[in-house]
């Protein structure tokens, strides 16, 4: 699984750093290579030297070798890497990485890194349960970064409790595990719709709601990285794709994407509704711009397509459909009579009623509905790992079946 793989090692000012010649050496066994970056706090616990002879490469520690005066380019690391494991990962740097601070190659390295990065922590008690850790390691989470919690052990302090940084063997097979993820939806095609549409009353208004498109978007992310084919079909959005491949196709009004949605459907294996697709239009938009005048204005509206349940009516056997439903009462029967009207596979429900769920927000609280009556509930979190845990669920529903 790891053979080939190019992993990045930054190495923080912990006792803990010593792990990190026994997870070298796991590595290169399984047929990876390894290059290894250093805070100068880390000089303090384990020799470059060690590290070096174990990874078969040069250690770096600055941007600039003092004897050869060689650059040591934070950018060609940060693109050469598969994969960047940060462990142990103090709470110093840390702090720096959620708060965007460069102050030395490995936080250079970060921020330029393409990569999945990896942050294992290694701190005592105390200080990985302070807020103010919490909430860095919060704000790494929701930039995308997977998170290895640290488990509860005894610490060099004498004292018990989590902030053990996890064992090499342990890390070994969670990086293992990322890769075998990485390739589950390989071959699969997926459509996915995203944001608002806007239904033209004018050429200058519109109809349209407050949808910021982030949810889908992060589902293309996840997917995209999971190695599915991601045709993204969005409405009007500022929102920017965070990985090329990804295959977007901008729409504005509902049947814009109704029509792209039907051309790209018959050869989709998975379809994910996430866009708020306004349900009616102006049955005649204006020419001309409106004008204000004394008495009320009457806009006459008509039914727009209902792009999930069109194409529910379409579906193939093997194909899944998963849609979404923002509901603000009866929250459970509601999405349970779309899940079945529109022939979906399972639904995402949130409501209006659950704070920091719903539109425009970085977070959302959902559950997951099948029609097998499986309900599944899931925390208040922000959306980049609420995207996380419907792509879990997807990937269950298609290699279980």
């Amino acid at each position: 699984m790891l053979h080939g793989k190019k992993i990045l090692i930054g190495v923080c000012g912990s006792i803990a750093a010593y792990k990190i010649a026994i997870l070298i050496r796991l590595l290169i066994k399984q047929g990876a290579e390894v290059k290894i970056i250093m805070t100068n706090s880390a000089l303090d616990f384990i020799t470059p030297l060690t590290l070096s002879t174990l990874s078969r490469n040069p250690v770096l520690t600055q941007f600039q070798e003092e004897k050869t005066g060689e650059w040591n380019s934070h950018i060609d690391l940060g693109l050469w890497a598969d994969l960047f494991l940060i462990a142990p990962a103090s709470a110093k740097t840390i702090s720096k990485m959620a708060n965007g601070i460069c102050d030395n190659l490995l936080l250079a390295t970060y921020l330029s890194a393409r990569c999945p990065v990896f942050v294992a922590p290694a701190m005592d008690v105390d200080m990985y349960q302070h807020a103010s850790t919490k909430g860095n390691l919060e704000k790494l989470s929701s930039y995308g970064n997977h998170l290895v919690e640290a488990p509860y052990g005894e610490l060099a302090s004498g004292l018990s409790g989590e902030g053990r940084m996890t064992e090499p063997e342990d890390l070994l097979e969670i990086l293992k595990e990322h890769f075998k993820k990485k390739d589950e939806f390989r071959g699969l095609s997926v459509l996915i719709t995203a944001g608002p549409t806007h239904e033209k009353i004018d050429p200058v208004r519109f109809i349209s709601n407050f949808s910021s498109g982030k949810m889908g978007y992060a589902l293309a992310d996840e997917l995209a990285k999971r190695g599915a084919t991601v045709n993204l079909v969005s409405g009007p959005t500022h929102l920017r794709l965070k990985q090329a491949k990804i295959n977007r196709i901008q729409v504005s009004s509902a049947q814009d994407m109704y029509k792209v949605c039907l051309a790209f459907y018959e050869k989709t294996d998975i379809a994910i509704f996430s866009a708020a697709v306004a349900d009616y239009r102006p049955s005649i938009p204006a020419e001309q711009k409106i004008k204000k005048s004394a008495g009320p204005l009457s806009i006459e509206l008509v039914k727009n397509p209902d792009i999930a349940f069109e194409l529910g009516q379409k579906k193939k056997n093997k194909q899944v459909n998963v849609g979404f439903a923002l509901e603000t009462d009866n929250e459970i029967r509601n999405a349970t009579l779309k899940l079945k009207e529109k022939n979906l596979d399972f639904i995402v429900l949130n409501s209006m009623q659950d704070k920091g769920a719903g539109f425009s927000s970085e977070t959302n609280k959902i559950s997951i509905l099948d029609e097998t009556g499986l309900k599944k509930s899931f925390e208040l979190k922000h959306k980049t790992l609420v995207a996380k845990d419907i792509v879990d669920f997807l990937s269950n529903r298609i290699h279980d079946s």
